[in-house]
């Protein structure tokens, strides 16, 4: 069986290096699901405190660079945490998109079997 898209978010997510991002349509793009850069959002705003631990969240950015509202207190921790990482934001809160994008090379972002219907 495969696995549920929830899980493959989380799978895939797992694997953004540290200093690095991705969108949220990136990731559905890559889940094979071009369309379904909200339902990866929901799967990252409802894990559990247990698991936002082990699924670095504060690495999937908005298509603009910058971080989504959703909370003062969420978007202040997202940032603090990818500043920590060595994530500059410029004036207007946005990050250079273009040189932090994390670009999985086929063979190495494999969160699921089914590479012949988009799910790497």
């Amino acid at each position: 069986m495969a696995p549920s898209f929830h899980r493959l978010v989380c799978r895939l997510v797992r694997r953004v290096p540290r200093g690095r991002v991705v969108t949220y349509g990136q990731v559905a793009a890559l889940l094979g699901h071009p369309r379904a850069a909200r339902a990866v959002g929901q799967v990252l705003r409802a894990l559990p405190a247990a698991a936002s631990s082990a699924v670095p969240w504060h690495r999937v950015v908005n298509s603009a660079g910058s971080i989504s509202p959703r909370g003062i207190l969420w978007a202040d921790l997202q940032r603090r945490r990818l500043e920590a990482e060595g994530i500059r934001f410029d004036r207007r809160g946005r990050m250079d998109l273009e040189r932090l994008r994390w670009e999985p090379r086929r063979r190495d972002a494999r969160p699921g079997r089914h590479a012949s219907r988009g799910v790497l």
